[in-house]
């Protein structure tokens, strides 16, 4: 065993050469140092501002459903850690994949029958993009190669889900003119219960249809658009862009990395309107946050689209696709969610949210205070300043990681009363003082 490193050791190291997240290289602030984690609470290598354990607000970037260091997903990993952590998947297989597609494919919509298992979730988009563009070739039809999607949203950091992002303003603004050109329609008016805007859903019909000889799909993210902005729309929208990719011959690609397993209210956000995709993509909270794994589900025929063209495959195979030690623990972890009643769970702690964050309303700076599901969100008319807003939570004994004029919370479904309010205390304290 190599010589334990003091903190201040660790840390030093850390800024030499770590490189972290959406940042410099080093880093403008010092990362907290977590020695353990346990239930919903990071324990602190050090005390900061006075605390040597925080209440996890993020969920691990909202992938850490069942908190941290839970037996049932424990057993699961050393069990299969006794067994193989991996094998390849090409021309192999093992009952822990077979297992996990099987339990994906009954409990999402209907006509998602296939299941190619991915590493991350952007990766998993890589996947979707792929199987749509493959899909049209394979039909003879290689013109439909462009993506329509709306403005606000996220879809990871690799090339494709790059490109569908949005362009102006994001993350990943710097690489307009080099990503592929994409079909960008409005953002969708903001409400989840607010009534469907006719006139915005004409302007979908209108430029699916307008753009339909060269659509290969459209990609969203059902109900809630995530690190794009955290803002919730109407499931109204969902079921005008299922009709009008079937009248125009256009596939529809529904992202629920961040949505799935039950962070809206419903197991798949797709459910809120009734309609199915013809692609979907999970990833995010499919291990309870202990593995990195992504899935990309298709329909039949999408499958027999592409396995009929001129080549016959899917060309896209990841050295780690269907590692037995990560879908192991993520069949684990769809068992341990199901096997409660984890939308109970979720109304607990959405009621929790509206009851504690009602008060940032009053607050100066604050534009607006919206929840849903295990959702809160609170935003300003100005960038948080990300380094006192971090402070200020962390004095309340909360991790929170707000960003642009955004403080949010995605806690773990097993956050108890106490720990709910104790979280809204923290975001009510970083919006006053970020």
């Amino acid at each position: 065993m190599p010589e334990p490193l003091t903190p201040g050791e660790l840390l030093t190291l850390d800024r030499q050469h770590v490189w972290h997240p959406y940042g410099p290289m080093p880093g403008k602030a010092a990362p907290l140092l977590v020695e353990s984690a346990s239930g919903v609470r990071l324990r602190l290598a050090e005390p900061v501002e006075g605390q040597d354990e925080l209440v996890d607000g993020m969920s691990s970037w909202w992938s850490a459903v069942h908190g941290y260091n839970h037996p049932v997903l424990n057993d699961a990993a050393h069990g299969q850690l006794e067994r193989m952590s991996h094998v390849m998947f090409g021309g192999l297989t093992h009952e822990p994949a077979v297992r996990l597609a099987k339990r994906l494919v009954d409990i999402s919509p209907e006509p998602l029958q296939h299941v190619f298992l991915a590493d991350s979730g952007s990766v998993s988009v890589e996947v979707a993009v792929k199987m749509c563009l493959q899909y049209w070739r394979s039909l003879g039809k290689p013109r439909k190669q462009r993506l329509l999607t709306w403005r606000g949203g996220y879809h990871g950091d690799t090339w494709q889900p790059m490109s569908v992002c949005d362009p102006d303003g994001g993350m990943h603004e710097l690489w307009q003119g080099a990503l592929p050109r994409q079909i960008f329609a409005d953002a969708p008016p903001a409400g989840f219960d607010a009534a469907p805007d006719e006139a915005y859903a004409a302007h979908l019909r209108e430029l699916i249809g307008r753009h339909a000889e060269e659509l290969a799909a459209v990609i969203v993210e059902p109900v809630v658009q995530g690190a794009g902005g955290m803002s919730f729309h109407s499931p109204a929208y969902l079921r005008v862009l299922r009709e009008a990719c079937d009248e125009h011959g256009v596939l529809l690609v529904f992202d629920e990395i961040a949505t799935g397993f039950g962070r809206t209210g419903a197991l798949f956000a797709a459910e809120h309107a009734g309609v199915a995709p013809d692609v979907m993509c999970l990833g995010k909270a499919l291990t309870g946050g202990y593995l990195t794994l992504a899935a990309t589900l298709c329909t039949t025929a999408v499958a027999d689209g592409i396995s009929r063209g001129a080549l016959p495959v899917l060309a896209h195979g990841p050295t780690f696709m269907g590692n037995p030690l990560a879908a192991a623990v993520a069949d684990a972890s769809i068992s341990l969610l199901l096997s409660q009643d984890w939308g109970q769970e979720v109304k607990r702690i959405e009621a929790g949210l509206r009851n504690g964050l009602a008060a940032a309303a009053d607050l100066p700076g604050v534009r607006e205070v919206r929840v849903l599901g295990a959702i809160g969100v609170v935003q300003l008319d100005h960038e948080v300043d990300m380094a006192a807003a971090t402070r200020a939570a962390v004095r309340e004994g909360v991790w929170l990681r707000p960003f642009r004029d955004l403080i949010y919370t995605m806690p773990p479904y097993i956050t108890g009363d106490d720990d709910v309010a104790r979280i809204c205390a923290a975001v009510c304290a970083a919006a006053r003082e970020g």
